[in-house]
């Protein structure tokens, strides 16, 4: 076998890569020929099934990354790319087997890398994509043409220019048609973050617009992805924006230092096993992303029980194999815009912990409910899903904004038969329902996760002022929940201060601004020295409340049974 570069060798990872361990090599003639990708354009229906119904490999692969629609993997579930890690000056990795890395450049080039040698991934000459901002102020269905022609006309009406782009994608797998596409109202010119920034804040202030930002891609970033010799210090290999990483035989490649918990208590870093194919790629900051193309199914099995707990009965397992699969369908494509994958590794998609996190009654239930996501009578449902609802879950509108979802309604989680009338959506009802405590699916005795049932923190003053501080309003005197919905979550905060009053829109905004609170159903009482909130649930209690789905599941209920009952008017339907 011949080497690709005499003399230059990789080495471990653990410290400086200093210890010799083995070449990198030219790979044989016989080796097999790398796994297929499909084109970006393969997306209006999906195949049925075997290797020949894949389309040929595409001359780019950065066309595969940055398509943002939908393909499809050799047997005939949806293939995804996930975000592994980002932000990076440089990636190190090594094969359970051996690995081939592909170079793209001056003749595309693959390399070998012995099992158990690391490889180290950096960049040079690189630079970031070139972005265009905007301030959003509505996202409407994309069947919903009067709502769109009524947030033009609101804000042309106010003499902004006014921006509509569409967002998404449509495809056709087993004769069923998935749209998830919808439509953005932006106003103002395109500009960089800091403008639309400081127009997202003056929308804020003169017309109360729950305004966000939104970013489009104008030119993608480049660099040149190396793999570092024995020394560090030497590119024995260069591929210009990616290097695409497989395993020549059945095994897992392991990541090191993989980021996870960003923004949250847990916050830390592990080394993490894949097994699909890795694409070492340049980010939209200019630094190094690495990024995991594997069908649904495969993704789905480091997914379920990284959102569950895994010891959870077999139909709370299935419902969340249903839910999450179609929460990634319903994603694809729309969000991410600017990035070279469809969907990130944490909380802001769906958490996935890779080969490591994968356990049999997760898989079990993932084979169970293959190819079945929730439909209702208006297409695919997007089954999103919060840990404790508290005993109610919310609308969708009330959470994100935007219009009515039909089976996004808030519904009751308690005992059948309580007669409690519920948080009702006002502060005297919603106080009245946390000192009742009532008995719920995500309430039962003994049941893991039910002390998040309700909560409370205590705030010092200095706290709230601090926390406050961006706000102007000074020294903070009171906090006002506003516009709750159904399960008593506010959709905005006004906060009164010494200097001036502010509010707050967004359920998530409102609880990241108080060191992340649980949910926006709370209720705050002052005291001589700071402030108590005091709240009920765990997470933004729209969709299917997990801990209560494990309560029925306890109480006979069939995952179809558990479906039905958090999402109106929706069935599970196979569709691959």
């Amino acid at each position: 076998m011949r080497l690709l570069a005499l003399g230059l060798v990789l080495a471990a990872t653990a410290g400086p890569l200093s210890t010799p361990l083995g070449p990198i090599l030219a790979l044989p003639e016989e080796a097999p020929a790398p796994l297929p990708l499909p084109p970006p354009d393969a997306l209006e229906a999906a195949p049925d099934g075997g290797a020949e119904s894949v389309p040929p490999a595409p001359d780019d692969p950065l066309e595969f990354l940055y398509a943002h629609r939908i393909n499809f993997a050799s047997e005939g579930a949806p293939l995804v790319t996930v975000r592994l890690m980002e932000g990076q000056d440089e990636i190190d990795l090594s094969g359970e087997t051996q690995l081939r890395v592909q170079l793209r450049g001056a003749g595309q080039k693959e390399v070998g890398v012995p099992a158990g040698v690391s490889v180290r991934f950096r960049l040079s000459a690189a630079t970031p994509a070139k972005l265009a901002d905007y301030a959003q102020v509505a996202d409407v269905a994309f069947r919903d043409r009067a709502g769109l022609a009524k947030a033009r006309a609101l804000w042309e009406g106010r003499g902004l220019p006014v921006t509509v782009r569409t967002i998404g994608t449509v495809y056709g797998i087993a004769g069923r048609v998935l749209d998830n596409r919808r439509e953005l109202v932006l106003v103002g010119e395109a500009g960089d973050r800091a403008a639309a920034e400081a127009e997202i804040a003056l929308l804020r202030r003169r017309y109360d617009a729950v305004a966000t930002l939104h970013e489009e891609l104008l030119d993608r970033p480049h660099g040149v992805v190396e793999i570092a010799d024995g020394a560090g210090g030497v590119a024995i290999a260069a591929s210009q924006d990616v290097a695409i990483v497989e395993a020549l035989e059945v095994g897992s490649i392991e990541v090191k230092r993989v980021e996870y918990g960003v923004g949250y208590a847990f916050h830390g870093f592990a080394d993490r096993r894949y097994r699909g194919r890795l694409y070492a790629v340049v980010g939209e900051d200019g630094k190094l992303a690495l990024v995991e193309a594997l069908p649904l199914e495969e993704l789905l099995r480091g997914l379920v029980p990284s959102e569950i707990y895994a010891s959870s009965p077999p139909a709370a397992l299935e419902a969340q194999a249903v839910t999450a699969r179609g929460e990634v369908l319903a994603k694809i494509g729309a969000r991410h815009l600017t990035d070279p994958y469809l969907l990130c590794a944490e909380q802001h998609c769906q958490v996935y912990a890779g080969l490591g996190g994968e356990r049999p009654s997760t898989d079990a239930a993932v084979r169970a409910t293959r190819g079945e996501a929730l439909f209702s009578k208006d297409g695919l449902v997007d089954s999103v899903y919060s840990a404790i609802c508290g005993g109610h879950t919310e609308n969708n509108e009330v959470v994100w904004g935007g219009p009515p979802d039909p089976s996004l309604r808030g519904v009751s989680d308690l005992l059948e038969g309580d007669a409690d009338p519920g948080p009702g959506s006002t502060e005297a009802s919603l106080r009245r329902w946390l000192s009742a405590d009532p008995p719920a699916y995500c309430h039962l005795p003994g049941q893991a996760g039910s002390p998040k049932y309700r909560w409370s923190r205590r705030f010092e003053s200095a706290e709230i002022d601090a926390l406050a501080a961006p706000l102007g309003v000074g020294r903070v005197r009171r906090l006002v929940p506003l516009d709750r919905g159904v399960s008593g979550r506010a959709a905005a905060l006004r906060v009164e201060g010494e200097r001036g009053v502010a509010e707050v829109r967004g359920e998530l905004v409102i609880r990241k601004l108080f060191r992340n609170l649980p949910s926006s159903a709370f209720v705050v009482d002052p005291e001589p020295a700071g402030f108590v909130f005091r709240g009920a649930g765990w997470g933004h209690g729209v969709g299917m409340c997990q801990t209560g789905a494990i309560g029925r599941a306890l109480r006979g209920e069939s995952y179809r049974d558990i479906l039905r009952h958090y999402f109106n008017g929706a069935d599970p339907s196979k569709i691959y």
